[in-house]
């Protein structure tokens, strides 16, 4: 049933944003340290990689040098659900997006405030609309996380903190808009077609210049060149393929633009793509037809979605109804705790 669940998907979305210019994805190292077999989350400062396992029982960094070898792990006591993604702020705080819900089980989810020593402090978080799957974040310049959610008709949504972050709180976010994404011909991953509309990764250049989400097999990378979020994902992306990862949920910026993508499993190779950046300032034009509200609150509802900003990466139409999930929570290689 799963070939006739990625057919119909083949059917419904069209309209792929063209693959860029960009240069074929190199190697940059290979991940051999088994410690970090299920990596999903990655950050670079330039001359290290802070890197993340999907998942876990407690909370890991592992500081990286360019060549993949564990040079130090960050480590606290804090019993996360399920973490998916990784960013850093300017002053070397990382966050980690415990954010990941296969089931669509969880009351709260959180982010996890990691110090350069390693100290933990947990934000809660509670959706305005439900529980939802998420694996992307992305931090704007000013320090404000962005949610984007990992949505199998290929139409993420985008969500932030309504005010500021409390400990342990929860903190009630709100939807601020949504992007979609169409099936693209990339190969990888580890559900076929319907990989390429399913948001794994997100990232942001150190500056705010930049911003990149990532499916299991391309990366769509956006011009921000005032940081707003919100702005950026309203302009057209530089879509990027990256083929032949077994799964790739993780993705990052070096400060010059080189865009890093990774893959769950042992002897994975990190590639990078130069000059990522600048190609996504080549194509950032607003898309036809887009709204904008520029950073502030969205006047609508969370229930009736309305003023809310719609932010395409590709022109698509959804007309599938009732297919949900079809099971794809078991395509997954782990058991969620």
């Amino acid at each position: 049933m799963r070939w006739v669940v990625a057919l119909v998907f083949l059917a419904v979305f069209s309209g792929s944003v063209p693959a860029s210019a960009a240069e074929t994805p190199q190697p940059l190292c290979t991940m051999k340290d088994t410690r970090i077999g299920e990596l999903s989350g990655l950050v670079s400062d330039g001359s290290k990689l802070y890197a993340i396992n999907d998942g876990g029982s407690k909370v890991q960094v592992f500081v990286l040098g360019r060549d993949c070898k564990v040079q130090k792990v960050l480590t606290d006591k804090t019993d996360p659900f399920d973490v998916e993604d990784l960013a850093r702020t300017p002053d070397g705080t990382l966050w980690l997006s415990d954010t990941g819900d296969n089931k669509k089980g969880r009351l709260t989810v959180a982010l996890l405030e990691m110090t350069p020593q390693g100290k933990v402090t947990l934000h809660r978080l509670t959706y305005p609309d439900g529980q939802h799957d998420t694996e992307a974040l992305i931090m704007d310049k000013a320090g404000t996380p962005y949610l984007i959610t990992k949505d199998v008709l290929g139409e993420a949504r985008v969500y932030r903190p309504s005010g500021p972050l409390a400990s342990p709180g929860p903190t009630t976010m709100e939807k601020v808009g949504t992007v979609k994404i169409a099936t693209t011909d990339t190969q990888g991953g580890p559900v076929g077609s319907i990989g390429s509309v399913l948001v794994t990764g997100g990232a942001s250049m150190a500056d705010g210049s930049a911003i990149a989400l990532r499916t299991y097999t391309d990366a769509y990378v956006y011009a921000a060149p005032d940081g707003d979020v919100l702005a950026a994902l309203q302009r057209n992306p530089a879509r990027i393929p990256l083929p032949g990862e077994q799964q790739g949920e993780a993705i990052a910026f070096d400060p010059d633009g080189t865009l890093i993508s990774g893959s769950e499993g042992v002897g994975q190779p990190l590639r990078t793509v130069r000059g990522a950046a600048a190609l996504a300032a080549q194509s950032g034009a607003p898309a036809e037809g887009t709204t904008s509200t520029g950073t502030s609150a969205s006047s609508g509802s969370a229930e009736d979605g309305a003023g809310l900003p719609v932010l395409p990466a590709a022109g698509i139409t959804v007309a599938v109804v009732g297919l949900g999930w079809f099971g794809f929570s078991r395509l997954r290689r782990r058991t969620r705790r």
